[in-house]
């Protein structure tokens, strides 16, 4: 089950269900199954705390990935800054919209296994959030 929450923010997501169908797709096109997985929208301030209490790093992100998978059902916390989104939305030339669904799906990628901490990485998780981002994109026409 997917569920959405804010903290520290006004922020309301719309298209839950397509989201929830997109993002149960990827996890299955991943040979994984979808578990109970949160989406937290907050405030740069709030997401920034949690950095600080959880993973002793004293800056600003727009996504923290907490991973509770269990064998091949994915399960975890995915917190976001709406702030930080907005202004890469920005910064990046692209829409709000499409950062957003970006930043998703980063999280879900992490849940399943990539990481982005070495060029290799990164890569392949650029290309990953690309081909599921078409998809989507591909969905809504």
């Amino acid at each position: 089950m997917i569920n959405y929450f804010t903290e520290d923010c006004v922020f309301s997501f719309r298209n839950r269900r397509k989201i929830n169908k997109w993002i149960k797709d990827t996890v299955s096109r991943e040979n994984m199954v979808t578990g109970d997985i949160s989406i937290i929208f907050s405030s740069d301030d709030y997401l920034l705390e949690v950095n600080k209490k959880f993973l002793n790093h004293d800056y600003y992100t727009d996504i923290i990935t907490f991973d509770y998978c269990e064998n091949k059902t994915l399960c975890g916390d995915l917190f976001i800054s709406i702030d930080t989104v907005r202004s890469n939305s920005e910064k990046f030339n692209v829409s709000f919209d499409n950062e957003l669904k970006r930043v998703i799906i980063h999280g879900i990628l992490h849940l399943c296994g990539y990481g982005d901490k070495t060029e290799k990485e990164e890569t392949l998780m650029r290309e990953k959030e690309n081909f599921y981002l078409s998809i989507l994109e591909k969905e809504e026409k």
